[in-house]
């Protein structure tokens, strides 16, 4: 057993307090590299600058240090907008990747050879080299739409298991959440198909990121680098500069805006992507911004939405066990309910297994295990 820091308790409170790490670093008087290594449990500080951070954070010794085992799942949610991840949430996960352990065995063969990104970055340039060379792997065109469906056999090919759950749409539900098994060497990824279509692209680029540079996973870095290379993946160079040369013709900015919602309807991604890419194109080549309010892109993005990717998966809804098994495995190729059914004939597992890994009602849990027993 050894310690590290809590970096998720960590990162909450600088999310809270504004605070960067280098001002974290600042205030406890040493250097951003030290601190990203504590942060990603590389190295521990000494007692003189743990008092330091309890203080500068106003956490308490174990609120701060947490204990770390070998094989200890690595945990990270995509929560809805202005939802909190609690100590809560993360026990709740951490018992889910516990569970998941025994399932492995029982896994189709994971490739061996996967593709990592050695040096991410999130400098406009290096990105738009990294999505392209993504891009032309997948066989899909600079300014092609990018449909969640091809990146499924890059998960597959990464050893990540993807797990499409049915978790609602109201509420703080997650968008999806990564349990890593560091000792197994395998990434389940729990897409929330409640979700709708934009969301859920941004939310499958933003997790292929994260598997392509698993060293990051859980910190900081990692989660810029992955929020950077979603939305640069599914709206990258080739468009933003064309949508900056339509857009920019008009003097108007409600002209300006539909020019942007034209391209976010065509490419099926938000309208806030769309913008956010146009506005980091034209800071990297020094053309002036688009004179577009960020508070009207948000409050038009809250109106319009696609459909739930339920809804058109299923539709109606909701699924029988079949069809949503049937969907898993043949929409979506994961081996997960594959491996749940051998694990159930082979070792009598039961329901309530389905309902802890799922985190599903247990009613759900009893309809799928019928139907995975025979």
């Amino acid at each position: 057993m050894e310690k590290v820091l809590n970096s998720r308790a960590i990162h909450n409170v600088l999310a809270e307090l504004g605070m960067s790490q280098k001002q974290l670093a600042d205030a406890v008087g040493t250097s951003s590299q030290a601190v990203t290594n504590w942060l990603k449990g590389k190295d521990f500080p000494r007692p003189a600058s743990l008092l330091k951070l309890a203080t500068t954070l106003s956490l308490t010794f174990d609120q701060l240090v947490q204990t770390s085992a070998p094989g200890r799942p690595i945990i990270a949610y995509r929560k809805k907008a202005n939802a909190k991840t609690t100590a809560a949430h993360i026990a709740k996960a951490e018992g889910m990747g516990m569970l998941l352990k025994p399932l492995v065995t029982y896994l189709p063969e994971l490739q061996a050879l996967r593709t990592l990104i050695t040096s991410p970055s999130t400098d406009y340039y290096k990105l738009q080299t990294a999505v392209s060379q993504t891009r032309d792997r997948l066989g899909i065109g600079e300014q092609a739409t990018l449909g969640y469906e091809s990146l499924i056999g890059e998960f597959k090919d990464c050893g990540a298991i993807l797990v499409p759950v049915l978790w609602g749409n109201k509420g703080n539900h997650e968008n999806a959440l990564h349990i890593r098994l560091p000792q197994e060497d395998v990434t389940f990824i729990f897409l929330n198909l409640d979700t709708r279509l934009e969301d859920f692209k941004f939310w499958m680029a933003h997790e292929l990121a994260h598997v392509f540079t698993p060293d990051l996973s859980g910190t900081e870095p990692g989660e810029d680098f992955a929020d950077a290379f979603a939305g640069a993946l599914l709206y990258p160079k080739a468009c933003t500069e064309a949508t900056y040369r339509a857009a920019i013709q008009h003097t108007k900015a409600d002209s300006m805006i539909g020019v942007l919602m034209h391209q976010a309807e065509a490419h099926m991604i938000s309208l806030n992507t769309v913008y956010q890419q146009v506005k980091q194109y034209a800071k990297a080549v020094h053309l002036p911004p688009l004179p577009v309010e960020e508070t009207v892109i948000h409050a038009l993005r809250n109106k319009l939405h696609g459909p739930l990717v339920s809804e058109a998966l299923f539709d109606p809804m909701p699924p029988s066990p079949q069809r949503y098994i049937a969907a898993c495995d043949n929409t979506f190729q994961t081996g997960f309910f594959h491996a749940l059914k051998h694990m159930i004939v082979e070792g009598g597992t039961g329901a309530a297994y389905i309902q802890q890994v799922l985190d599903t009602p247990l009613l759900d849990a009893l309809a799928l295990h019928e139907e995975l027993r025979h």
